[in-house]
């Protein structure tokens, strides 16, 4: 059976789009958007669904996972989650990816990165804003249109009626009430509907994510916490994308249904392995593209990565200067050219990957 034919009962190809893994993928890297998430408020934990996509590919249709991977290697840095940073004889720092999600195997941490984190002195996280409620409110209150429509407009009148339909029974089979979201930017509802139900249940108990566990770590170990972004310069970053690929992402991702668990297993499987590189040349082989994704996707990576990556390199820098410093940032932020482990080595470190 070839994978087209076996992943379509499960993700309903027809239905599943590029344009909705490419909003995942970079909700994902934005851990501001992760935690501000609530969830549900209910006591038990559903069982997570979701099946891994290369392993559908492995059974199926071996050689389109060949062709995913060595598409994969063509990205400077795409294996190791773990990276010692190194220059003149100065103790080491590291670079460490992380997944912004309370799943347990991500909580997990590899034994070499656990011992970089033990030796270090100083622990930087994306934004220390996310550990502050108070914080986060301020952000909240002082830049409201980041989040919410305040020019009088409502999401409605950015759908079509056809997509207008999508969303309303989409959101009620959520039970969700759609005019209770009618202020809300497209993008802070994806990163609400874009979640599994098993990783929902868990936040709503107060599990943390990955990033805030190694920032408690450090602060139980007297170790100095700092933040490379706030909370409004990640959400400024998603909210300056155009309406009209937010609009597409949204119908795409509630299309989706609870395929989503798909996506995000995937994308754990790939992370556990280290295969940061995969996670673009994957969805691109498996999930059929419209007209446009390309574009959207360039624009998501210029705004939500790279654009990012450049203002954490340079606050890194600082820091890892001092020695024996721990930089955990989004896994997505490792790879590529303009990667952070790049981005570091342009800067005069010599960075390698810790097997």
């Amino acid at each position: 059976m070839k994978f087209g034919i076996a992943i379509s009962d499960r993700l309903a190809a027809a239905s599943l789009r590029l344009g909705a893994a490419i909003h995942i993928l970079f909700l994902m890297s934005l851990v501001t958007a992760i935690v501000l998430v609530t969830g549900d408020t209910r006591a038990d934990t559903p069982r997570c669904k979701g099946k891994d996509i290369t392993a559908e590919l492995a059974k199926n249709d071996p050689a389109k996972l060949a062709q995913v991977r060595a598409e994969a290697k063509k990205a400077p840095n795409g294996k190791g989650l773990l990276w010692k940073i190194e220059k003149n004889g100065s103790p080491p720092s590291y670079l460490f990816g992380t997944m912004h999600m309370t799943d347990p195997r991500v909580l997990e941490l590899p034994a070499e990165a656990q011992a970089a984190l033990d030796v270090s002195r100083r622990v930087a996280i994306e934004t220390t804003d996310v550990l502050d409620q108070k914080t986060m409110t301020a952000a909240m209150l002082h830049r409201p249109d980041l989040m919410m429509f305040t020019d009088g407009s409502t999401l409605g009148e950015y759908l079509t009626p056809d997509d207008a339909k999508v969303v309303e029974e989409a959101l009620k089979e959520r039970g969700i009430p759609p005019a209770s979201v009618q202020k809300m930017k497209p993008w802070m509802l994806i990163s609400l509907v874009s979640l599994p139900a098993c990783e929902l249940a868990r936040k709503s108990t107060g599990a943390p994510v990955l990033d805030v566990t190694l920032a408690a770590e450090a602060q139980s170990k007297g170790k100095v916490l700092l933040g490379l972004e706030s909370v409004t310069e990640q959400l400024s970053a998603m909210a300056s994308l155009p309406m009209e690929l937010h609009i597409r992402g949204l119908v795409d991702t509630l299309k989706l249904g609870d395929r989503i668990d798909d996506v995000i297993e995937t994308m754990i499987v790939l992370y556990k392995s280290g295969d940061t590189g995969m996670f673009w040349p994957l969805f691109h082989a498996a999930i059929p593209s419209q007209d446009g994704d390309e574009s959207a996707y360039a624009k998501f990576d210029e705004a939500i990565v790279k654009a990012r990556n450049r203002l954490m390199a340079e606050r890194a820098v600082p820091i890892i200067e001092k020695g024996r410093a721990f930089i955990a940032v989004g896994a997505l932020h490792l790879p590529g050219d303009e990667g952070l482990v790049e981005l570091l080595r342009d800067a005069g470190y010599r960075v390698t990957a810790v097997e």
